[in-house]
């Protein structure tokens, strides 16, 4: 389907039933109101103001008709005739003219039947589907249709679709280059490859706004629904040859703002031949030293293009007068007698052995430390000077306190036969004692107390083979009415929180590897990894091939991802803004503009929310600003700054035409994950739906240029997609748990989605549906230029299709595959022999193998942690997994399809008009 312009419909040319005529001589139901077309009151059909569609799953089933009751609001009866003419109707249920652009479309299909006994002929059929949900008639609906249909019968291929978005916008900047200037139109998606350079703003690698024109009155933005909003990645790598972000030397800068603390940027404007400078963030002047003056150019300094403060949207500065102590590496095995006799401990410590010769020891400077624990801390003096190494035991560990602490940190290159020596002796430790279990919270003390000692930060990691436990403050919970039950599953224990404040303080950044399965219902150890900027990975088993490779893969890119410690986030706004919220994986500030965390990796992204305290400048826009304060890993005290300067407008379609819906997927994703803590999740489910309802019902109203009927779905153009987003956030796992779906997916689930940049959040809630192409001769040509749909008539029998998000990768065989493709993938032609689960492809030395091997390695340079690789067979038991992917479809967690909630949103949005 061509790409609609703006403002233009969806859907199915409207077709008029046989005999239809005229709307005259039609009278209004009784306790119908003005607004409302009228009908015959001798066909006895009323008005049933009770049959609003409710939010959540249960709204797409159809509501009964019963009785009117009607409310205050319909309590007079109109006895008037409605015709075509007349003045209030808005023109909302006015017959569509045939004579109309193609591009402007209803949303029809064939599954309605509409019982209507005297004037059946006299109506649209997508208005008598209209007419159902607003109660003016009843309607018979094919219940039997598939996953991928609309009950409504709305045809799925002629919605809006997030692939021919993706794909207009490739074909638009693929390979060319966007200039990102002050006040510059909207950026291309994040799935897109191509170059952004830096022309004053900085580039959508690291802000991403929900709008790039805000409205300059608070009325007009709550008016919009359209949350104000950006989304920051302060610590995103540079792609496609662009150039690194500048460093400059704190002397050398030109300082910023002496009041209110913004740094220097473009957005500040220069008076009096540059002797001062006026601050958009506070309203305020500041003079200039005379160290750093320059005079003017028509209102810019001379020595402009010389210092990137000036001229760039993103700089970094080294102070050079600020050096602390460098990051180190904290290495923590459980040593219990279940870790020993599982015979895991072994391979931990294989595998820690090959990850210590990987690093440079003749030119590091890295230092380690080595604990050991079951209940109680085994720490290790690892000084060379030792003839060899000592063992101290802590078995106090209510609160630990070190021993000794020269020889707990040592560089690497000092201490590398060391500690390879203690990890060739940690397995053979004595497995027949009794067991003794610790609680996982065990080396995370042990390790921040180490830290605060040595007064640097570093990366703890944590591998964890007993089961886990439940923290003392839950065991002694006071039972269902105790005051200090959690009010969500979500919600961390006190315990941990408190922990994680003290790693965040510290710098301490908590990595934990799990080799157990955990209980149902039994503790959730995640909450202190991931409110440290560090994750929690779980295993099977390290007796699986797959799980050593996972293990590994994990644990390398783990200390390979360069990380910035003792991080602060703070964000500056135009002085007619304000911070109203932020949202990510941390703690918040001291003030309500400033997020701490121990540590930040580029792929983390943090979202905060804006409204207004007054109207905004037209002619100077929205200036916002991010400083990232951290520590590099040499101790290096260093300041990332990032600005970007938006327009501002009175008229409400440019806020609308400028508005992406994947930004706007990442800030609810986060908002709504984040309130999870607080709130239910049936609250936050409907407040998505009313949010969005409201944003359409908006821009029907006020921004919608063109004359259009009921039947037509009017858009934006960069937000038609919204719609599949919402509805995929909706009925995600963490808002809509499904049957199978334990509780602690959930936790890992929202924790790890919470902190993904757009591109991420984007590919998790609508993933990436690549078909392997399979010719004649079985040969397959994957490409990520080539997408599907996500939905079930997406997949066809005779191919072979890869299902990729930033925590899935999935291989779906179709069952007609040719016999040819399955020998030179599986090395087997028959489909009965393949079997579904999780997989290692065999290396087979064939074009179509060696293609999809590095087509599956090209998908995992792109997510967090390792993918296991699962094949599933079409028709097969465990195709519930691939059922959660397709999220166009009805989900197996009750959640409505796109087409169905899609046309909820329309109704919903009419009604929000007329009333």
């Amino acid at each position: 389907m061509d790409s609609p312009a703006s403002d233009l419909g969806y859907g199915h040319q409207q077709q008029t039933w046989e005999g239809w005529n005229s709307w005259n001589g039609i009278t209004s139901p009784a306790y119908s109101p003005t607004a409302f077309p009228a009908y015959s009151s001798s066909s006895g059909y009323q008005l049933h103001p009770n049959c609003t569609p409710q939010n959540g799953p249960a709204a797409m089933e159809p509501t009964a008709m019963q009785g009117s009751t009607g409310n205050s609001d319909y309590s007079q009866p109109v006895t008037a005739y409605w015709s075509p003419s007349q003045p209030h109707c808005n023109g909302v249920y006015k017959p569509a003219s045939d004579a109309r652009s193609p591009a402007q479309t209803s949303l029809q299909g064939n599954h309605l039947q509409p019982v209507i006994a005297k004037h059946s002929k006299l109506f649209l059929l997508s208005h008598a589907r209209m007419f159902y949900l607003l109660g003016i008639v009843e309607l018979q609906i094919d219940k039997s249709y598939p996953k991928s249909e609309s009950r409504y019968g709305l045809d799925p291929q002629l919605l809006p679709s997030v692939v021919q978005v993706m794909n207009e916008d490739r074909a638009q900047w693929e390979g060319k280059i966007f200039d990102s200037e002050p006040k510059s139109s909207v950026p291309p998606l994040s799935s897109t490859s191509c170059t952004l350079e830096d022309k004053g703003n900085a580039t959508s690698r690291f802000i991403r706004c929900t709008s790039y024109s805000f409205p300059i009155e608070a009325q007009s933005a709550q008016q919009s629904h359209l949350p104000l909003a950006a989304i920051f990645c302060p610590l995103a790598r540079p792609q496609n040859k662009e150039k690194p972000v500048p460093v400059c030397n704190t002397g050398e800068c030109v300082k910023g703002c002496g009041v209110c603390g913004a740094f220097m940027c473009p957005a500040m404007s220069w008076q009096d031949c540059g002797q001062r400078f006026y601050c958009p963030f506070c309203g305020k002047l500041t003079e200039v030293p005379w160290q750093s003056y320059q005079p003017t150019n028509k209102g810019q300094r001379v020595d402009q293009e010389k210092k990137p403060e000036l001229s760039l949207g993103s700089y970094e500065i080294l102070d050079t007068q600020k050096q602390g102590e460098p990051a180190v590496l904290l290495l923590a095995i459980d040593v219990t007698a279940t870790a020993i006799r599982s015979g895991q401990l072994d391979i931990i410590c294989q595998q820690l052995c090959s990850l210590l010769q990987t690093f440079d020891g003749g030119e590091t400077d890295l230092r380690v430390g080595l604990i050991t624990y079951d209940s109680r801390i085994h720490l290790y003096d690892l000084s060379p000077t030792l003839s060899q190494p000592h063992m101290m035991i802590l078995t106090d560990t209510d609160e630990p306190e070190l021993p000794v602490r020269e020889g707990l940190l040592v560089s690497l290159k000092d201490c590398r036969h060391i500690v390879q020596s203690i990890l060739e002796q940690i397995p053979l430790f004595d497995a027949e004692m009794q067991d003794s279990y610790g609680s996982q919270d065990l080396p995370v003390q042990a390790g921040l107390k180490i830290l605060q000692a040595a007064d640097c930060p570093g990366r703890l990691l944590i591998f964890h083979s007993s089961p886990l436990t439940e923290s003392s403050e839950k065991q002694t919970s006071l039972g269902f009415f105790s005051s200090i039950k959690p009010k969500s599953i979500f919600q961390p224990p006190e315990s941990s929180a408190s922990l994680a404040k003290a790693c965040v303080s510290q710098g301490c950044s908590v990595q934990l590897f799990v080799f157990s399965q955990p209980d149902v219902g039994g503790a959730w150890p995640g909450h202190v990894p991931f409110l440290t900027g560090g994750k929690l990975i779980c295993y099977n088993s390290l007796q699986s091939e797959l799980e050593r490779e996972r293990f590994h893969g994990d644990l390398r890119r783990c200390v390979d991802t360069d990380m910035a410690y003792r991080a602060q986030l703070r964000v500056f706004v135009s002085k007619e803004l304000q911070v109203a919220g932020c949202y990510g994986a941390f703690l918040t500030g001291p003030e309500s503009n400033c997020a701490v965390m121990a540590a930040l990796d580029p792929h983390t992204a943090l979202a905060f929310e804006f409204t207004h305290c007054k109207s905004l400048d037209e002619t100077r826009g929205v200036a916002i600003q991010a400083v990232l304060s951290y520590s590099g890993f040499k101790g290096e005290r260093r300041t990332r700054v990032h600005t970007v300067t938006l327009a501002c407008s009175r008229s409400l379609i440019d806020t609308f035409r400028t508005s992406q819906a994947e930004t706007l997927l990442t800030f609810y994703c986060k908002k709504m994950y984040c309130m999870a803590l607080q709130r239910p999740l049936q609250c936050l489910r409907e407040e998505l739906q009313t949010e969005i309802t409201e944003a359409l019902a908006c821009y029907r109203k006020h921004c919608s240029t063109t004359s259009v009927s009921p039947g037509q779905l009017v858009m934006p153009q960069f937000l038609k997609t919204l719609p599949v987003y919402i509805n995929s956030l909706r009925k995600s796992e963490v808002l809509l748990p499904g049957l199978r779906s334990s509780v602690h997916q959930r936790l890992q689930l929202r924790s790890i989605t919470v902190s993904m940049d757009t591109r991420s959040t984007a590919a998790q809630l609508y993933p990436l549906v690549l078909p392997l192409l399979v010719n004649a001769e079985g040969d397959s040509v994957p490409s990520m230029d080539v997408t599907l749909r996500c939905s079930a008539s997406s997949l066809q029998s005779d191919h072979l299709y890869l299902l990729y998000s930033p925590l899935t990768l999935i291989l779906w065989v179709g069952s007609q595959v040719s016999p040819q493709a399955l020998t030179q993938l599986f090395n087997t032609a028959s489909f009965l022999s393949l079997t579904s689960g999780e997989i290692k492809l065999p290396v087979l030395e064939n074009s179509l193998a060696v293609r999809l091997r590095k087509f599956i390695s090209i998908l995992q340079s792109f997510a967090a942690v390792t993918l296991k690789l699962k094949v599933v067979k079409e028709g097969d038991s465990c195709d519930e997994c691939v059922q959660r992917l397709l999220v166009e479809d009805r989900s197996p967690n009750g959640g409505a399809s796109y087409a169905d909630f899609l046309f909820h949103l329309h109704v919903s949005s009419l009604r929000r008009v007329v009333g």
